[in-house]
């Protein structure tokens, strides 16, 4: 029985998530029929991060374990040509038996893109959060330093998160401008449901205007959901980037080409 890892992308507008689900209509779905098709045998998958409805992927970390004896162009090629378009598996490497997409990763890394300007977008609006009000950036960041390091996220955790901890280390939160987008990047050890999109929600809160930087310490010191804004829309959020110890010498993670037409 061998281990292997997989790198994919995959656009999340038209999937209920990654987790599988009864009906079919999750990510991890097609990619464990697409690589059933190949092995010749059912195939479970265990993947970095469990990404949300809607939620987008351009370095999601799978790995399985198969008996098959494939080339291993059929774990890239074979599987791209049994998976729908919005999904692909840009590079395949076997692994040894202690390597854990999930519980061997060190650090995941979220992308979210968010069009500030007053009328709504068309084109990419499955791609990307939008706001009617140009946001200031300099408050954000402000804002944003108070949830640096250790701390209890309780304030941006779902009601539904099923993580036993609320506590996490948000190593990274970085904010700029590109034309008419504002891009937020967080790294973290790990993330809890949601926890994205309520600290995004919560910085843009700001950028508005409608609370001062200090508000955000208020809100993380007060571990009360309710104090925080609302979850932010799932569109403009990707999974970036999922890191590993460098013994397993993982294939360097690509950016989409969504991210390089756009300057981003």
């Amino acid at each position: 029985m061998a281990r292997i890892a997989l790198g994919i992308e995959y656009d999340g507008s038209g999937f209920c998530g990654w987790q599988t689900q009864p009906s079919g209509c999750a990510v991890q779905d097609v990619i464990e029929k697409a690589l059933a098709g190949i092995a010749g045998h059912a195939v479970a998958t265990i993947c970095a991060g469990r990404t949300d409805s809607g939620v987008h992927a351009t370095a999601q970390v799978v790995h399985f374990d198969s008996d098959a004896l494939r080339p291993e162009s059929a774990w890239t090629r074979g599987v791209n040509a049994l998976l729908p378009d919005s999904v692909a598996v840009p590079w395949m490497l076997p692994v040894a038996e202690d390597f854990h997409a999930r519980y061997g990763a060190l650090e995941r890394r979220y992308r979210y893109l968010l069009l500030d300007q007053a009328v709504r977008p068309a084109l990419n609006r499955n791609h990307v959060g939008w706001i009617h009000q140009v946001l200031e950036i300099e408050p954000m960041r402000a804002a944003a330093v108070a949830l640096l390091g250790r701390h209890d996220f309780s304030a941006f955790r779902s009601a539904e998160c099923q993580a036993n901890s609320p506590v996490r280390e948000l190593r990274e939160l970085t904010i700029d401008r590109c034309g008419d987008y504002v891009v937020f990047e967080l790294v973290a050890n790990a993330f809890l449901h949601h926890m994205v999109r309520n600290i995004v929600g919560s910085l843009v809160y700001v950028g508005a205007g409608r609370q001062p930087p200090q508000w955000l310490r208020e809100v993380l010191d007060g571990r009360d959901r309710a104090r925080a804004a609302p979850t932010i829309s799932a569109a403009g959020l990707y999974l970036s980037g999922v890191s590993y110890d460098a013994k397993f010498a993982l294939p360097q993670q690509r950016r989409s080409v969504w991210f390089n037409v756009s300057g981003l």
